[in-house]
């Protein structure tokens, strides 16, 4: 089965939250979790910007391509802390 990876970050033990491009994610349904890392059953895509890209961007012209964002909400020491953007790791 094609599983695309997410490594946690250090520090991050259950109960977290899983959010893919803001939306809260399932445990189970959505996700799974073994040796650290974040296993998703669907496409994943992060986007990386040319050159080109952020130079039309600068004028407020959109690229319009896919960018899935993957974000967890955790505590560490009893504070709440957000790992935002967390590198997406396609399969093979």
């Amino acid at each position: 089965m094609r599983q695309w990876r997410v490594k946690l970050p250090p520090g991050v033990r259950p109960p977290f939250e899983v959010y893919v491009n803001g939306v809260l994610q399932e445990l189970g349904s959505d996700y799974r979790v073994a040796g650290g890392e974040l296993l998703f059953d669907r496409e994943l895509v992060r986007q990386k910007l040319s050159g080109w890209a952020w130079f039309i961007g600068i004028w407020g012209i959109g690229t319009y391509k896919r960018n899935d964002e993957i974000d967890v909400r955790y505590e560490l020491d009893g504070r709440p802390m957000v790992a935002q953007g967390l590198e997406i790791t396609p399969p093979g």
